[in-house]
Order: structure tokens, then C-alpha cells, then sequence
């Protein structure tokens, strides 16, 4: 189920068969389309909901510090315009988001706790403890237990306006676990279930217990190329790009973070 309750296949790599799970839609043939996210969309991102909300209740007109009174947080972000160059938000863009991180976590850096509080807020119909937990490791890039302002709207930027060989990196290093360079069958069945148990009953088809481990069964034949127990970067965007499904899939992002 997505965030305003509309229900969604829980993957985030779409049905290894290529078969749409929904009876009685007729499957779009069209080639993917790198989507376009409007301000509409990207208020369906789960985090970006969460830190907009916080600014709500103060005037909605173009802020006066647009330095987003920097001095008042112990870390304090990159310049804006910085920023800008490195993500695909406006500079009023990232101003919102920022006031909004700023309201949520003072101190400048948002820890594993509050992503959980996060999605547990948004997906109450599951337990999203440990998708959050997979989450929250693929921000933390300096894996020091806390995010920055900039790590999370780089990741935001990727995810949500990134090319498909941007989303795709991101994909892998979700799914890498261990950030040792590989995806391990275990660790794609680990993501896969969290995703599953996040979503809840609610999820779209029906969920049997077993089809996680079905699902990942069917991708990991697809994408383990050399059949060496193991996925590599390389074999992971290979095998998505050749996959229209999966590509399909792809647009699912904004569902689930």
C-alpha cells in the first residue's frame, strides 16, 4: 500500500516473470519512459511528506534567510548552491526540505530511530521496522549511525530524479547489505521480506508466505550470470536494463521510500 492508500506490489524489482499480477489489466507494451515527477509526485515520497509537514504551519512565503539560518544547527549543510548543482531540486526546493529537516532533527543529522518512527507513521498496516533499517544504512554513506542534510537529499535527488543508471546504483546498494561490492541471495530474500512485511496484508496480490522467497529465487536465476552464488553491479544493471519489467519497476520507488 502506498502512503495515500492506494495498493501496490510491494517489490521494488516488479514480478520476475514479466506477468502483470493485476487480472483483468491489459499490460502496457510501451518502452519505459524515464518518469517526470511534478511537485504532485514528489509529495508521495514518504520523506519528503514528513519533513514538508513539519513546515505547514509557518508562512509559506519566500523565506528571508535563504541561507536557512544555517547558524542555528550544529551541522550545519552545504551551501545551496552547491547543493543545487548536485541534485535535480531548485533552490526553493531544497529550502523547503531544509526547513522542514531543520524542524524534524535540530541538530542537523537524523538518526535510525526516526526513520523508523518514520515509516512506521506511513505503512501502520505492517512492520516496517527493519525496511527502515535497510533504508536508513543505504543514506548513511559515512555509516557513522546518523545522516546529514546533504547525504539525504542526494539520496532523495537519485531516487526520485535520478537516470535509470543512478537508480539503478542506488537499487544495488540497498540490496548489498554488507557493502561488500555483491548481492547475495540472502541479503536480496532480506529486503524483499522487509518490503513485504512493511506493506502488510494490504499488499496487491495477496501475499502467500512463500512468495518472497519465490520472487528472489526467479530474479537471483535472472541477474547471477555466471552462477557463482553471487550478483555483481554489473550483472544487477545488465540484467535490469535488458528487463523491461524490471525497468517498468522501476517507477515503484516513490511507493515504498
Amino acid at each position: 500500500m502506498q502512503a495515500d492508500g492506494k495498493v501496490v506490489d510491494g517489490s521494488l524489482l516488479g514480478d520476475a516473470n514479466g506477468v502483470d499480477p493485476a487480472p483483468g489489466r491489459v499490460k502496457d507494451s510501451r518502452k519505459w519512459q524515464k518518469p517526470r515527477f511534478s511537485r504532485k509526485a514528489l509529495m508521495k515520497c514518504c520523506l519528503v511528506k514528513w519533513i514538508i509537514a513539519s513546515t505547514q504551519p509557518q508562512d509559506k512565503g519566500e523565506s528571508s534567510d535563504s541561507d536557512l539560518e544555517l547558524s542555528t544547527v550544529r551541522h550545519q549543510p552545504e551551501g545551496l548552491d552547491q547543493l543545487q548543482a548536485q541534485t535535480k531540486f531548485t533552490r526553493k526546493e531544497l529550502q523547503s526540505l531544509y526547513r522542514g529537516f531543520k524542524n524534524e532533527c535540530p541538530s542537523g543529522l537524523v538518526d535510525e530511530e526516526t526513520f523508523k518512527t518514520i515509516y512506521s507513521q506511513f505503512f501502520p498496516q505492517g512492520d516496517a521496522t527493519t525496511y527502515a533499517h535497510f533504508l536508513f544504512n543505504a543514506f548513511d554513506i559515512d555509516r557513522n549511525g546518523s545522516i546529514r542534510f546533504e547525504d539525504f537529499v542526494i539520496g532523495l535527488s537519485v531516487l526520485l530524479r535520478g537516470s535509470v543508471t543512478e537508480k539503478l546504483n542506488w537499487a544495488f546498494n540497498l540490496y548489498d547489505i554488507n557493502k561488500d561490492g555483491y548481492i547475495t541471495k540472502e541479503e536480496m530474500l532480506a529486503i524483499m521480506k522487509s518490503i513485504y512485511d512493511m506493506m502488510g496484508r494490504y499488499t496487491y496480490p495477496c501475499v502467500r508466505d512463500e512468495a518472497p522467497s519465490e520472487h528472489v529465487d526467479k530474479f537471483f536465476q535472472k541477474m547471477d550470470k555466471n552462477r557463482d552464488g553471487v550478483v555483481t553491479i554489473e550483472e544487477f544493471i545488465e540484467t535490469c536494463q535488458k528487463d523491461e519489467n524490471i525497468m517498468n519497476s522501476m517507477q515503484l520507488f516513490e511507493n515504498v521510500i
